[in-house]
């Protein structure tokens, strides 16, 4: 399968699919923690819950793309960090 390191399905997980979603068969476990949990601006569906972020229905990185769009962002957060140590 081209590209297979950015996508991984997980039936056997006890949680499998952590989510509710239309369509078992997209559903990404790559990230099953999402990287982007400590950026403020993620990209992804969260809430603020006192205090806390809450991204229980956020499927940004379960998507089939979720490997690219949480790539790009670290990038352009790192691109940012660099930019304004400069």
């Amino acid at each position: 399968m081209e590209h297979s390191y950015r996508f991984y399905r997980n039936t056997a997980c006890d949680y499998f699919p952590c989510h509710k979603v239309n369509n078992e068969e997209e559903f990404n476990c790559m990230f099953c923690y999402c990287p982007l949990y400590f950026l403020e601006d993620c990209g992804g569906n969260h809430i603020d819950n006192r205090g806390i972020k809450d991204c229980s229905n956020c499927l940004v990185p379960h998507k089939p793309n979720g490997y690219d769009y949480i790539n790009k962002k670290i990038m352009e957060h790192n691109d940012k960090k660099i930019r304004d140590n400069k």
